[in-house]
């Protein structure tokens, strides 16, 4: 039983997304919390930190992990900043297009989590992380014929 459900997540690209995630969330607000709360470091220092090494720590476990992807790494690594950047923006959007109309930061919030989850696992998985496509057989051309 433990054998079927441990081959079921290492199948499972969406499985390992999201527990790489989730990962990913516990050390960001983890080493948020023992960098302001233990070393007592400013909140507009550690924040940013603790948010780094988390996109740090995603992006090796997607790339090795989830996708186990053989693409070039500089490559996906632009590809992976250039999505950060745009989460960053749809998410300011969203969370204040909500409170704007009343419904609150909170739920454009969770909305903005959602949304970005979904559309990051598929760019993840077919434009950050594409495996590359395999190379054909060079066609054998030599005649034995004769």
């Amino acid at each position: 039983m433990l054998r079927r459900i441990r081959e079921w997540v290492m199948a499972s690209h969406l499985l390992k997304f999201l527990i790489v995630g989730g990962l990913s969330f516990a050390l960001d607000l983890g080493l948020l919390v023992v960098l302001h709360e233990l070393f007592l470091v400013d909140l507009w220092i550690a924040t940013p930190i603790a948010f780094l090494v988390s996109l740090a720590f995603n992006f090796l476990l997607q790339r090795s992990f989830t996708f186990q992807s053989d693409s070039k790494a500089h490559i996906s690594l632009v590809k992976y900043g250039a999505l950060v950047v745009f989460n960053l923006v749809a998410t300011d959007v969203i969370v204040n297009f909500f409170d704007h109309v009343g419904a609150g930061y909170g739920i454009g919030k969770a909305v903005a989590t959602i949304s970005t989850t979904v559309w990051n696992f598929f760019l993840y998985k077919h434009w950050i992380f594409r495996q590359a496509e395999p190379t054909p057989e060079p066609l054998d051309v030599s005649s034995n014929g004769d």
